[in-house]
Order: structure tokens, then C-alpha cells, then sequence
């Protein structure tokens, strides 16, 4: 998931950069989105981990 989240930001400063203001606002939002989720998945399985 992790990936995706790198490629959704590498694909928002291109089109930032080329000038696709709707991409990469789009591409910028998703990779915030699947940020967040995985890091709400890594600290639900860093408090898994522990019991």
C-alpha cells in the first residue's frame, strides 16, 4: 500500500510540474488519503503485535 501512496505523489509533482493542476490535485489527494490509511495500519499492527 505504501507503494501506491509513493506512486500517487511522484504522479502529482509531474502533473503539478507540467502544469495538469486537476491531476495532480487528485493524484495529491489520493496519496494523502492512502497515507493515512496505511499508516493507521501500521500502528494497528504495531498494538497487535504487542499483546
Amino acid at each position: 500500500m505504501l507503494y501506491y501512496t509513493l506512486v500517487f505523489l511522484l504522479v502529482a509533482i509531474v502533473a503539478g510540474a507540467l502544469g495538469f493542476g486537476g491531476i495532480a490535485g487528485l493524484a495529491g489527494t489520493m496519496a494523502k488519503i492512502l497515507f493515512v490509511v496505511f499508516l493507521v495500519l501500521f500502528v494497528l499492527s504495531l498494538l497487535k503485535r504487542r499483546k
